[in-house]
């Protein structure tokens, strides 16, 4: 089992893509959690609904971008107050730095 640091407030791509693995192996869900209406293509992402994100179990991993990760970075706080039971992290750099060719 590798040890994952869920309390940093942000994830590269690469991070997540690691991430979402191990911990999906270890029976974590693991969400890529979309605030500009804008999904990234070529990966499975739900727009932003705070009733629909509550539904999910806790100890699921919420993972929030916008298009740079500055908006969702500065929410983060707004985040872990509406979901106490789950981890919220931010995309470093957005949907903008997301790069649709890149595998771990």
């Amino acid at each position: 089992m590798i040890m994952i640091d869920l309390q940093v407030d942000e994830w590269t791509q690469q991070e997540y893509l690691t991430n979402k693995r191990e911990l999906e192996a270890q029976g974590v869900i693991v969400v890529l959690v979309d605030t500009i209406l804008n999904p990234i293509e070529g990966t499975p992402t739900i727009t932003y609904n705070p009733p629909l994100l509550r539904e999910y179990p806790r100890g699921s991993v919420f993972v929030f971008y916008c298009d740079s990760g500055k908006s969702s970075h500065e929410r983060l706080r707004e985040f872990r107050t509406k979901f106490p039971d789950n981890i919220c992290i931010s995309l470093r750099g957005g949907r903008g730095y997301w790069r649709k060719n890149l595998r771990v």
